[in-house]
């Protein structure tokens, strides 16, 4: 009996030990505990550093933010270096080992304004002949938030991330075109563990609204999510995937990037380009808006980069091409085109093809937010330019230009159970191979297409191809 109260007893005591255990574990950091006022007025970059050090230190923890505004974003002045003002480090997290919250509870980071970016000497803007790699660089703040090489998992949540937009001194040009200087919302970068980010505003940066530079290996397991995100007229991209695998977007949307005073190509909503020696694989896009960018919607152009597709997502190009997806194994499913798209990879082997299952392809202005559709205007303007690119395939597509643009421009698409529709300003040409039931109007040269199955031509049956 006594050895069995005994045994009870240090059972009794462990219970408060591991649940001690587990509270420390999950430690709660605020930042008005390192300071800040988050008063909408007091700058409260050095309160974020502290904390950020304290988090780093601790190897991970919840950090819970008021439903405030934190003012951040400070700036130092110096001789020599590359810069002349460089900026204050803010919210940083590396190599966090236990699981990392940051908690956001509707709080808004909003920068100083008035801060400088861009090159200068003497303090003023100076303007020189690019390309310049040279010093005289400023930034306020080269990441608001940067996650690096944290082995535990990362959730990112309620979080408004505000750059200066216009409220800043803007000074010449750096790199090879543009501005090509750091200054991005959020940076996810090497992190082993699950990356969940829910319900973050990302806007008015400088360069990006959020960039993913992600483990370069498959990671089973582990979850990388972005559900909600908003980049919302960013100075270069909305989101930049310069590396990375597996990640998942889910209603986010990636508008008006390079439309402000500040602007660098290439002014994507989203831009898929694998830098150096890693890749970007397996990604996918869910009921996501990319709209009104200074550049391509989504663009997908260099790098290794393989395995991406979208469902029931819309591509509105108002200025610059809705999409431009020039990479191996993209799918489309579901999707809407507003305005003209490009690019699409083509290749001798079918299914390393880009595919489009059951999308829409329109030229209408009043499905434009500004009323603007980039091609639409031009009688010569294909609402799809693929050029020569081969086994492009079309399954089930719907294509209405009606508003002046015309019909694709193929040489060797695979149309399937396809309707089109044009007016009569000009000639279509949506050559290639014609499977299935497919029906056409309007004015379309069709040389050299070689057809299977039904193709009516304004009500007129095209005999198949022999």
């Amino acid at each position: 009996m006594m050895i069995h109260r005994r045994a009870l007893l240090r059972g009794a005591l462990l219970v408060p030990c591991a649940s001690r255990a587990f509270a420390a574990q999950n430690r709660v950091f605020t930042p008005e505990e390192f300071g800040a006022k988050g008063d909408g007025v007091t700058n409260d970059s050095a309160a974020m550093a502290r904390l950020s050090t304290a988090v780093r230190l601790y190897g991970g923890g919840t950090v819970e933010f008021r439903r405030t505004t934190y003012v951040v974003g400070a700036q130092g002045l110096q001789v020599q270096g590359a810069f002349a003002f460089p900026p204050r480090e803010l919210l940083t997290f590396t190599g966090c080992s236990l699981p990392l919250h940051l908690k956001g509870n509707g709080a808004r980071l909003l920068c100083e304004p008035g801060l400088r970016f861009g090159v200068f000497r003497d303090g003023e803007p100076f303007k020189h002949v690019m390309p310049y790699l040279g010093p005289g660089v400023a930034s306020p703040y080269n990441s608001m938030i940067l996650v690096e090489g944290c082995t535990a998992a990362v959730r990112i949540s309620d979080l408004d991330l505000e750059g200066p937009g216009d409220r800043i001194m803007v000074g010449g040009q750096y790199g090879d075109t543009g501005w090509q200087i750091l200054s991005t919302g959020l940076i996810l970068r090497n992190n082993a563990g699950s990356e969940i980010v829910e319900r973050v505003r990302t806007h008015r940066h400088c360069q990006d609204g959020m960039m993913i530079d992600g483990v370069d290996a498959d990671t089973p397991g582990v979850e990388r999510s972005l559900v909600g995100v908003t980049a919302d007229s960013n100075g270069r991209q909305g989101c930049s995937i310069v590396g990375g695998r597996g990640y998942r977007f889910t209603g986010c949307s990636f508008t008006r990037s390079a439309r402000g005073s500040i602007k660098s190509a290439p002014g994507a909503g989203v831009d898929i380009e694998a830098e150096g020696k890693k890749h970007v694989r397996d990604l996918a896009f869910f009921k996501c808006l990319f709209s009104d960018n200074g550049g391509c919607g989504m663009v997908a152009d260099s790098g290794d980069t393989e395995r991406v597709r979208f469902e029931n997502c819309t591509f509105i190009g108002t200025v610059n091409w809705s999409a431009w997806p020039s990479k191996p194994f993209f799918k489309f499913e579901d999707c809407t085109f507003v305005g003209a798209m490009t690019r699409a990879f083509g290749d001798s082997t079918v299914a390393r093809a880009t595919t489009f299952a059951r999308c829409t392809f329109d030229d209408d202005p009043a499905r434009s937010p500004t009323g603007e559709v980039f091609g639409g205007g031009d009688a010569t303007a294909p609402m799809v330019n693929l050029g020569n690119n081969r086994n492009v395939s079309f399954d089930k597509c719907r294509f209405s230009a009606l508003h002046g643009s015309v019909l694709p421009w193929s040489t060797g698409a695979i149309y399937r159970d396809c309707t089109m529709a044009q007016g009569d300003r000009a000639f279509g040409y949506p050559r290639g191979q014609f499977v299935g039931t497919n029906r056409i109007t309007g004015k379309v040269d069709l040389y050299n297409s070689k057809i299977s199955g039904v193709l009516t031509v304004n009500g007129r049956l095209i005999p198949p191809s022999r």
